[in-house]
């Protein structure tokens, strides 16, 4: 299965991520008309930022699944198809508890209907997921967990080539 995955040491940490995520989430999917749209659209990425480094963060759809476990309402659910976890907006009663217990804080609420939203990885799109086509920098990647990791090795060889 295909992962949302990060490299830190990429992210210059111009949240077009996030701006992308919450177009792609919107009514209208054109950012203008998201603008103008009487509930803003949420995003469902956070670029948390040091000050030195950036981070890209969302749902890391976890094996233990706190948040399915928490959900009073059973909105939570592990889709058996996709194997995601995902939010069944007509069961949400916005009690919050998957915002409390969410290890990574990557769970919102929409104000505006005091529901939660979280990644989804844009299911509705037939490629990569909104957030990760918007990175200028490719910190953000769509790939399988064995592909990412050697990506990271060949880039430290790299590294350590240049170190030399």
């Amino acid at each position: 299965m295909r992962h949302i995955l990060a490299r830190s040491e990429l992210c210059l940490g111009c949240k077009s991520c996030e701006l992308a995520c919450a177009v792609a989430h919107s009514t209208s999917k054109t950012l203008f008309q998201a603008l103008a749209e009487p509930k803003l659209p949420q995003k469902r990425i956070f670029v948390e930022s040091n000050g030195e480094q950036n981070f890209p963060l969302q749902c890391r759809q976890c094996l233990d699944s706190p948040c399915v476990h928490a959900c009073m309402s059973g909105a939570m659910q592990i889709d058996i198809k996709t194997e995601l976890i995902q939010v069944d907006s007509q069961k949400c009663v916005g009690c919050m508890m998957c915002v409390m217990v969410c290890p990574y804080g990557v769970i919102a609420e929409i104000p505006s209907i005091r529901q939660v939203a979280k990644c989804d990885r844009c299911l509705d799109l037939d490629y990569n997921p909104a957030c990760v086509s918007a990175c200028p920098t490719k910190a953000l990647q769509f790939v399988e967990v064995q592909e990412f990791t050697h990506s990271g090795r060949r880039a430290f060889l790299e590294l350590m080539k240049g170190v030399n």
